[in-house]
């Protein structure tokens, strides 16, 4: 999902004011266009929400930060999302069941944020001031699901877990699923939210084998 890791710098203390009134169109702008399959730079977003350009770059130096703080957007109550229950497999599911319906309604949002990250990472040499997109909230998402595991599972499987976790926890899904196998999105959630479930029941099953032997 991926999603972005770091908050940008860029959050304003207060939720009113010309300020966050600012920032807020310039996030809501971006993220049009970015429902619209592009990947705009700071000028473009300030253009099509006519802010002046040193104005945007105020509110965001760079296209990262500005992506950055679009997907923390579209991401909304996914990032706020905590395990109600000790068994890992619920909770997991509890997960998928709350960020894939998110993730599918902002599908080409995040799509164009992944597109940014792997043409950064294609690009040869350094790229300047502009720093690196880098996404991993599903990384902490996953850990916390996975938490009741943590000690039941070895370090080395509980990470193996959560990084075979990952493959199908984001847009990636719905790429595959979807534009490979041509599924709709309810049939690509129930494939995923199987396939999180095998993988959790697999893990700790492996675990208890290892135990009895």
């Amino acid at each position: 999902m991926n999603v972005s890791f770091q908050s940008t710098d860029t959050n304003t203390k207060s939720e009113h004011g010309p300020r966050a009134r600012t920032r807020k169109l310039m996030v809501t702008t971006a993220s049009r266009l970015m429902q619209a399959g592009l990947t705009p730079s700071v000028s473009e977003v300030a253009e099509a929400a006519e802010v002046s350009r040193a104005t945007a770059y105020r509110y965001f130096p760079n296209q990262t930060a500005l992506v950055h703080a679009v997907v923390d957007e579209a991401l909304g109550p996914i990032l706020k999302w905590k395990g109600k229950t000790q068994n890992a497999e619920q909770r997991i599911l509890d997960l998928f069941e709350k960020a894939l319906p998110r993730i599918s309604e902002f599908e080409a949002t995040f799509k164009a944020a992944l597109r940014l990250s792997l043409e950064q990472a294609a690009q040869d040499g350094p790229t300047g001031e502009q720093p690196r997109f880098t996404r991993g909230h599903r990384r902490e998402l996953l850990n916390d699901a996975l938490a009741p595991l943590r000690g039941q599972l070895p370090d080395e499987d509980f990470d193996r877990l959560a990084q075979a976790l990952s493959l199908i926890f984001g847009v990636e899904v719905y790429t595959v699923l979807k534009d490979i196998w041509d599924l709709s999105d309810i049939q690509s959630s129930k494939v995923a939210k199987w396939a999180a479930c095998a993988l959790v029941r697999s893990a700790i099953a492996e675990a208890g084998a290892r135990e009895v032997t």
